[in-house]
């Protein structure tokens, strides 16, 4: 079975009585049936956080503003590519978004409408429901989850094509890409900001021949095919350091495009990184160790206090998280 990844960016839309606006797959798409959140695949070099108003727009008609995330969350398919069964790995991103000019109490009025249908194979319908509603619909397991309900079994056996690169589509399931097309990268990564009772902060050196090779950078790293962010950043912080850690909170995503990134392969690439970072708690720390785990890319790791970490060289990611948690 043939193994591809995808990432995914949906809207959590409530208004005042407590109801979350959904949306049908149609009858002519690839998903037909199931209610899920707003939203759809990030097509390269895109911030999820765009993807959610642009799929918002065109799915509902409404303008948001994206309030902050919910939920990282990732989960398998078995899907259908001609002859080829394919095991296809969501990483499923889920933003707070608001309604534009939305008056207090009036949030659901302005949905009470017909979608656009401006992206092929959109919702066929949208409902602003109630728990007791939802709980009576057929739904999407990853939005079964956030609401709270028995997650159902994932769809199978259902048809995909080869999504174009750099497609806009905002298909729910397929169509599927693989992760790479030809020098186009898409990665898909959880990170920790990573403290101890001290209030130190861990962090891991980049090894030499990898991208950033010498900067200080966040705990964490890619996830493997069906682990969940938290469990692929958990066992990314014992390989590269040795430490246990819990996870306390989701802080952000961050987006990082690099047209031409030299790559561990030595040739160009176009990267576009999507990377969650979470805020994360050691109990009892140790002198960081790395491990063979960790796959060659840390060379080292360390604690430092914050007033440490003014006269260190960091990745751009390292730099966000420490910076928003001082300030």
């Amino acid at each position: 079975m043939q193994e591809r990844r995808r990432i995914a960016a949906y809207g959590w839309c409530a208004d005042d009585a407590g109801r979350v606006l959904l949306a049908r797959g149609a009858a002519s798409g690839p998903v037909p049936g199931p209610w899920r959140l707003p939203g759809g695949s990030v097509p390269h070099a895109e911030h999820p956080a765009d993807t959610v108003v642009r799929e918002f727009g065109d799915e509902t008609g409404l303008a948001v503003a994206v309030a902050g995330l919910r939920a990282a969350v990732a989960d398998l398919s078995a899907l259908r590519l001609g002859a080829t069964e394919v095991s296809v790995h969501t990483d499923r991103l889920v933003f707070n978004v608001t309604i534009r000019g939305a008056q207090p109490g009036h949030a659901g009025d302005l949905a009470q409408r017909t979608p656009r249908r401006e992206v092929a194979d959109g919702p066929d319908e949208l409902a602003w429901c109630t728990p007791q509603e939802t709980a009576a619909l057929p739904l999407m397991p990853f939005t079964a989850a956030l609401l709270g309900l028995p997650t159902p079994s994932p769809p199978t056996g259902l048809p995909a094509e080869p999504e174009p690169a750099g497609s806009t589509s905002s298909v729910d399931e397929p169509p599927v890409g693989s992760e790479a097309t030809g020098d186009r990268r898409q990665r898909f990564s959880a990170y920790g900001l990573v403290t101890d009772p001290d209030e130190r902060v861990l962090l891991t050196m980049i090894a030499p021949g990898y991208p950033g090779a010498g900067l200080w950078h966040l705990p964490g790293g890619g996830t493997d095919h069906g682990e969940q962010p938290v469990d692929g950043l958990l066992r990314e912080l014992v390989e590269e350091s040795g430490q246990r850690g819990r996870v306390d909170r989701l802080i952000l995503a961050d987006n990082l495009h690099n047209p031409a990134t030299l790559g561990p392969e030595g040739r160009l690439l176009d990267w576009h990184g999507v990377r969650v970072i979470y805020r994360v708690l050691v109990d009892e720390p140790t002198e960081p160790v790395v491990t063979e785990q960790a796959g060659g890319s840390t060379q080292s790791a360390a604690w430092f206090t914050y007033s440490q970490l003014r006269g260190l060289l960091m990745t751009d990611v390292a730099v966000l998280a420490t910076g928003r948690s001082v300030g």
